[in-house]
């Protein structure tokens, strides 16, 4: 994993070195006043050297004043490293997201995703710049200063530093518990971000049950894990800090015993024992910020690794022989298919269905059945494994194909639209973003919504709010089928296109949908029976079995499930009348 993070700075390690390089010139400069400390207190002073010690102290400011420069370039390219490498990582895992299955986001809350693309990798950012900086500034002043005590007094060096086996021992002791406890703290916000995106996504079904006491007890129930795993992660921070402080604030009365011993003694003199003060702070203060580093190495890493969990997940990938599907005609075999997303449950089993170029397969049947599985098979959404069976557009079978090939000669509409944030320019030309206006428009107007843009005020360019709020169901419906008419596949899918709809509506949906399916080779999943009575044929799926196939007239005539399922819903229909 140290070496997928290292691999990050490769862009930037010309800056980096730069950097690296004045942190290190920030390291030797902090060791001239403990110097120049010494100087001053032993022969400076002593000798009465007025003019040296008025050098000596500019010499101090002109390297102080160079520092601030060096302070300046650390803080502002190491911060401009850290977040061009948030940058590419994040672009990283944008770009994994958009390749891996319809499983992986069956399984993971978008909250959740979204917390790893922000939070977590800002962390990563922060380790990336000050690490590196702070391993480097810290150790060499560490270095430095035991040196450079040693050349004053080898004992008394020894002496103070035998603090540090007792600071690196309780660190290793309470650094473990202090990582378990900001990861539990890193997976609690990351529920809260899931309740959030939920809650909002959903404010208006929230609004029209009235239950924002229910969210709100919902949201209270991962506030409180947040609250509490916190309180965990503080607790072992405090330890942490508190035992570590602790242990540094021991060098500072040792320095000041064995150092007075050391005077009385006439072992070191006066200057000396005051430079050992002011130096043992340049030692305490680097130690103090690697233990600080412990830290933001657990948030980084912690961060980092939850980022190495979704890039190693297996993305979808094209079969090493695939081809391009191209001279679409548009011929579909399922054989003997078989499908189960777990191994608790078979959805489809032993599927046989066949559909010529330019023919409407329906499938009915009750809800659960398997057919909005066949319709996500199709495209390829979930693989079919090997030995359950296999689906053929035009004799091939689709695993042959590229995915992208694949998917971009199937258009689908479904009950659920799905609209992105922007215009109806924006969510229109998504179909074929090279579309030219003309062909846009002519979309819409096939899709029956184009007389309606023109009477809005910025037309084509009106916003249309998060998933379409602004518009209505029927509008937002007809946008999506102007976007299938505008990427004009070969073969179409629509899965309970009008289900959601009022009759008046419908009626302008079939319209626009019955020109879609024209030439088209098409595959519908319908409850309201009456919208499929014109399909070549019809398949009643039953508990992932083709129960029945054959005409309307036929299926009527049989007198079986789709005869009772088409009674009772007209049945129905005379009720409500």
């Amino acid at each position: 994993m140290l070496k997928r993070f290292l691999s990050y700075y490769k862009p930037h390690k010309k800056m980096l070195a730069l950097d690296m390089l004045a942190s290190l010139l920030i390291s030797l400069v902090g060791m001239v006043y403990p110097i120049v400390t010494n100087k001053m207190l032993n022969e400076y002073i002593p000798n009465r050297m007025y003019s040296t010690i008025v050098v000596a102290g500019i010499v101090v400011l002109v390297l102080y004043a160079i520092r601030m420069g060096l302070r300046y370039f650390v803080d502002y390219y190491g911060h401009v490293i850290g977040v061009k490498m948030q940058s590419q990582m994040r672009m990283d895992l944008f770009s994994h997201l958009e390749k891996l299955p319809f499983r992986f986001f069956d399984n993971h809350e978008t909250g959740r995703i979204m917390t790893r693309m922000t939070s977590d990798l800002f962390e990563v950012s922060e380790l990336a710049h000050h690490g590196p900086e702070n391993l480097l500034i810290s150790s060499v002043m560490i270095v430095l200063s035991f040196v450079y005590l040693c050349t004053i007094d080898p004992i008394l060096t020894l002496i103070v530093f035998a603090c540090v086996p007792i600071l690196v021992v309780v660190t290793l002791k309470l650094r473990k518990a202090m990582s378990q406890a900001f990861q539990d703290r890193r997976k609690s916000n990351a529920t809260i971000n899931a309740a959030v995106e939920s809650s909002v996504t959903g404010i208006r079904v929230t609004k029209a049950y009235t239950n924002s006491d229910r969210e709100l007890e919902k949201f209270s129930v991962g506030d409180q894990e947040f609250v509490d795993s916190s309180r965990r992660a503080y607790h072992a921070m405090a330890m942490f800090h508190s035992s570590t402080t602790f242990i540094t604030d021991v060098f500072n009365v040792i320095i000041l015993v064995a150092g007075g011993i050391f005077l009385y003694n006439d072992r070191i003199n006066f200057g000396d024992y005051s430079t050992f003060i002011v130096s043992v702070n340049l030692f305490i203060n680097p130690v103090n910020t690697l233990l600080g580093f412990m830290e933001q190495f657990q948030n980084g890493a912690s961060g980092f690794k939850r980022f190495v969990e979704i890039m190693d997940e297996e993305p979808e990938a094209d079969a090493p022989d695939a081809v391009e599907l191209t001279h679409v005609q548009g011929s579909i075999e399922f054989e003997n298919l078989s499908y189960s997303y777990d191994e608790t449950k078979e959805v489809l089993h032993d599927v046989n269905l066949r559909l010529e170029k330019g023919r409407k397969l329906a499938l009915v049947g009750p809800s659960g059945g398997g057919k909005t599985t066949l319709c996500h098979l199709l495209p390829n959404f979930y693989r079919v494994e090997e030995g359950n069976g296999s689906i053929r557009i035009d004799g091939t079978d689709i695993r042959k194909y590229t995915m992208e090939s694949l998917r971009r000669n199937i258009g689908i509409v479904q009950q659920d639209v799905f609209l992105f944030v922007g215009t109806i320019r924006d969510n229109i030309l998504y179909g074929r973003p090279d579309a030219t206006e003309e062909e846009m428009m002519e979309a819409a107007r096939r899709a029956n919504i184009h007389d309606y843009i023109m009477t809005l005020e910025k037309g084509y360019d009106t916003e249309i709010g998060e998933r379409g709020v602004k518009l209505s169901g029927g509008q937002k419906q007809r946008l999506s089928i102007a976007r299938v008419f505008l990427k004009d596949p070969a073969i179409l899918i629509l899965d309970e296109a009008t289900s959601a709809l009022d009759n008046t509506t419908e009626i302008l949906i079939q319209q626009a949908l019955d020109e879609l399916c024209r030439g088209r080779t098409t595959l519908v999943v319908a409850h309201r029976l009456s919208t499929i009575r014109n399909a070549d044929e019809i398949a009643v799926i039953m508990d992932g079995r083709v129960a029945e196939r054959g005409t309307h007239e036929e299926l009527m005539a049989a007198g079986g499930t789709y005869k009772d399922l088409y009674s009772l819903q007209f049945r129905d229909n005379d009720y409500i009348a």
